[in-house]
C-alpha cells in the first residue's frame, strides 16, 4: 500500500509537471492564434508595433494588437471621449485609443522616460489622429493629481509596477462614476503566485486591494499577461 501510494504520487507529480508544460506550449500558440485571428491594426500601429520589437530594450511591454483591439472595443462600445494613459512608451497605447475615440476626444498619455516620449511623439505626429494626443513628460502621479475630479472616461495603467496603487487611486478620483480603468500586467508573468521581487508583490497587493474595493465592479481577465476590468460604481 504504502508503495503503491508512493508510486502515485510521484505519477501525479509527474502528471502535474507535464500539464504544466503542455499548458505553456498552449499558452504561446493561443496568444499567437488569438493575434492572427484579431482584426489588423492601423499600417502605423503595425510600424511602431514593429519598431518596438526590433529596437527596444524592453520590446515586451508592447501593447500589442489583441489588447489594443480590446481597447479600442471598450472605447467604440461605450462612447468614451476622454481617456488617459499611464505610461506612454513607444506610443502605441494612446495611438490606439486616439484612433477610436470621437473627433473631439482627447487622450492624455503620460511618459516618465524623455527618451521614449520622444519616439512616441514622432510617431504621434505622423498620425492623422495624433491632434487627439496630449502627451505630458514627468511623474505620473504629479500628473494625476492635478486633473480635475470625476471627469476622465477611461485610464489605461501600464506603467511601473510598485506605483500602480497609488495610480489606482488617482484614478479612481479623476474616473467619472460608469467609467473604467484597465490595468495591464496583472498577471505579471504567473510571478504574483508566490511574489519575490518587489515589483511581484507590488502587483500581488494590488490586485488583492481592487479585489477588496467595494466601490467597484470588477473582471480579471487572462488576456495576455492579465487584464484588469475596473469599472466604478454609479451609486
Amino acid at each position: 500500500m504504502g508503495n503503491n501510494s508512493s508510486e502515485y504520487v510521484d505519477g501525479q507529480q509527474e502528471i502535474g509537471k507535464a500539464i504544466h508544460s503542455f499548458m505553456d506550449i498552449v499558452a504561446g500558440e493561443a496568444e499567437q492564434y488569438a493575434a492572427d485571428h484579431t482584426s489588423p491594426m492601423s499600417p502605423l500601429l503595425e510600424e511602431i508595433e514593429n519598431y518596438t520589437l526590433k529596437k527596444t530594450k524592453y520590446p515586451s511591454m508592447l501593447t500589442g494588437r489583441v489588447v489594443g483591439r480590446f481597447l479600442q472595443l471598450i472605447i467604440v462600445l461605450s462612447g468614451f471621449r476622454n481617456v488617459i494613459d499611464i505610461g506612454t512608451f513607444t506610443g502605441y497605447s494612446a495611438l490606439t485609443m486616439a484612433e477610436s475615440i470621437p473627433p473631439d476626444g482627447k487622450v492624455l498619455t503620460i511618459e516618465h522616460f524623455l527618451a521614449n516620449a520622444d519616439i512616441a511623439q514622432g510617431f504621434f505626429d505622423r498620425s492623422p489622429q495624433g491632434y487627439k494626443i496630449n502627451l505630458q513628460r514627468g511623474e505620473a502621479i504629479d500628473i494625476l493629481k492635478s486633473l480635475p475630479p470625476e471627469a476622465t472616461d477611461l485610464v489605461f495603467i501600464d506603467a511601473d509596477k510598485v506605483n500602480y496603487l497609488a495610480y489606482y487611486h488617482e484614478s479612481m478620483r479623476i474616473l467619472r462614476k460608469g467609467g473604467l480603468i484597465v490595468i495591464d500586467n496583472a498577471l505579471w508573468y504567473g510571478r504574483i503566485f508566490d511574489p519575490k521581487d518587489e515589483d511581484s508583490k507590488a502587483i500581488a497587493l494590488f490586485n488583492e486591494e481592487v479585489n477588496a474595493d467595494n466601490r467597484v465592479e470588477k473582471l480579471f481577465l487572462t488576456l495576455r499577461d492579465g487584464i484588469y476590468l475596473v469599472r466604478k460604481k454609479s451609486i
